[in-house]
């Protein structure tokens, strides 16, 4: 009875005694078992949220490029500026996605800051361009584009709370690639109508933005009905498997109460 009490005792010992997984350290190299370590990791951020972070922190400094006066037009040093800073954070967006696939790094932060990095891009660059080149932006484009945005990611957290997703299609992504297009084309042709590359070819670079922002447009209202046929589509068949699941409950409860009267 006594080696029983004994044991009983060390094991409630056991059960609130600290675990050194958790205990905190006095040196990080003194956890032998790394728990420490990995909790101070995944609380840190990581590289392709970092990544990401330098994306959005680049939104003010394009629009500062394009807004101030701190930069000259006459000789292009304000459209090469921005239009480097611009392309170097539009790739960023396929970076981040990759480095954390291929880490086994995908966070619930890097889920929310990534889809959010790519709108405040977006509706940066064309609010700011229809201030920079109002000539080839007029308000109700960019009103088209960013409301595409913001559509888009409504009916994502709306799927998202019906329990489903829709994924990003080929025409998404394609549109992504245009964006790029026909920002850096816009913002070129503030400065040069055509560029001389050899002697030889002329490159146009106001048909090329004027072509490109105009293809945008359509793109952006064309893929902005295709993930609205999607999300329809989807949330119908959600909406047939709840009319279903409650009326199979509906037929059990009036079997059930027709047994019980019987």
């Amino acid at each position: 009875m006594q080696r029983r009490r004994s044991t009983l005792w060390k094991l409630k010992l056991r059960h609130y005694r600290t675990p050194r997984c958790v205990a905190f350290p006095r040196r990080v190299g003194d956890n032998q078992h790394g728990c420490v370590l990995r909790a101070f990791s995944s609380h840190r951020v990581n590289l392709p949220n970092s990544i990401t972070l330098t994306r959005i922190a680049s939104i003010p400094l394009l629009i500062w490029i394009l807004s101030s006066s701190r930069f000259s037009s006459e000789h292009g040093e304000k459209e090469l500026l921005a239009s480097t800073v611009f392309i170097l954070a539009s790739i960023t967006d396929g970076i981040d996605g990759y480095l954390a696939r291929k880490r086994g790094q995908i966070t619930t932060m890097g889920m929310l800051l990534d889809p959010l990095a790519d709108k405040l891009l977006i509706a940066a660059a064309f609010i700011t361009l229809v201030q920079f080149n109002p000539a080839l932006v007029p308000a109700w484009m960019a009103v088209i584009i960013i409301g595409r945005e913001f559509l888009v990611s409504g009916l994502r957290s709306i799927a998202a709370s019906e329990g489903f997703t829709i994924e990003a299609s080929d025409l998404g992504k394609f549109k992504m690639f245009v964006q790029i297009v026909s920002v850096v084309a816009v913002i070129l042709a503030h400065r040069w109508h055509e560029w001389h590359l050899f002697s030889f070819y002329i490159l146009p670079v106001y048909w090329i933005a004027l072509l490109a922002i105009w293809y945008m447009v359509l793109l952006s209202l064309v893929s902005a009905g295709d993930y609205f046929i999607a999300f329809w589509s989807k949330i119908d068949r959600q909406s047939e498997k709840r009319r279903r699941r409650s009326f199979v409950l509906s037929r059990r409860r009036k079997r059930d109460v027709q047994a019980v009267k019987t």
